[in-house]
């Protein structure tokens, strides 16, 4: 895993130049949005996003410069919904990646506009021709990204989250709700990649069900550690659906079964790499550092 390793310490340092360079500095009297959104996309993560997005692209010899823009564009649109997420109104979290959350840093009426201007930026940047040069491509990422991040993906997901706070959700809901929640951001993540490199169309179906899986993967090992996990480790507090009521797959299947489907999962991710060849070596080893993940 050590090529892996190196590759993901590189993503990560280069999503963070991106973001620094793309989120402007205080500027006026409004300084105190920009302070935000900065605090809160600087805040530390995985950056498994920007990763999917790069390693993607990689499989089609995109150029890094278009890739890191559409990787930190992306960035930020998590950035922007975790930050609601923790909002009181929603899961109100204290802390995120060990930081204090963005309403506790600031206020709560910042947070909420950090979170807007993040997403509204993320658009400007995948519009912008320094991201590519063919318009269509362009058009092309706005319509993939927009669909995965609106009412019928994460934002639906979110919904459908609060809704299983006081309803009872069987397999076919929890799975749903991640699709949309967790997996419709992955998806994309692998699905802008493709459109950069102007991918075929089964090239595109392969990541689709390879983004597919590693979505349901990462987060029964999600609901897992939040059972078992370290809370120190993860940056987070943990028993948070328990305590809230909700339905995970770890509850309907129980921790062994959970951790075997989740196992299963992996494997099948993998083999839809298969045809990429060596090309497809570091989605491969995400999809194994999911599974193997402490926080």
């Amino acid at each position: 895993m050590t090529e892996f390793t190196d590759a993901l310490v590189d993503v990560v340092a280069a999503t963070e130049t991106a973001l620094l360079k793309l989120i402007p500095e205080n500027e006026g009297p409004e300084a105190q949005i920009f302070q935000a959104m900065r605090y809160s996309a600087m805040a530390g993560g995985k950056r498994l996003r920007p990763f999917l997005v790069i390693a993607s692209a990689d499989l089609f010899n995109v150029s890094r410069l278009c890739s890191e823009r559409v990787a930190a564009a992306i960035e930020m649109i998590h950035t922007y919904s975790l930050i609601h997420d923790d909002l009181p109104a929603m899961d109100d979290d204290d802390f995120r990646r060990g930081e204090l959350t963005c309403h506790l840093k600031f206020d709560e009426a910042t947070a909420i506009l950090a979170g807007d201007a993040l997403l509204t930026l993320a658009f400007e940047i995948l519009a912008h021709s320094d991201t590519h040069n063919s318009a269509k491509i362009r058009a092309d990422l706005v319509l993939e990204i927009s669909r995965a991040v609106g009412a019928r993906g994460m934002v639906g997901g979110q919904m459908l989250d609060l809704v299983g706070e006081q309803s009872v959700f069987g397999k076919p809901e929890i799975t749903r709700l991640q699709r949309m929640k967790t997996g419709a951001l992955i998806n994309c993540s692998c699905q802008a990649g493709a459109i950069l490199g102007d991918a075929s169309e089964t090239q595109r179906h392969l990541l689709n069900a390879y983004a597919h899986d590693i979505g349901l993967a990462f987060q029964i090992v999600d609901d897992l550690l939040d059972i078992d996990g370290d809370p120190d480790e993860l940056g987070k507090a943990t028993n948070k659906d328990i305590k809230a009521g909700k339905a995970t797959f770890v509850s309907l299947l129980g921790v062994e079964r959970a951790r075997v489907q989740a196992e299963i999962l992996i494997n099948q991710a993998i083999k839809n790499t298969e045809s990429f060849g060596a090309k497809g070596n570091l989605l491969r080893d995400l999809a194994r550092f999911v599974i193997e993940r402490h926080n």
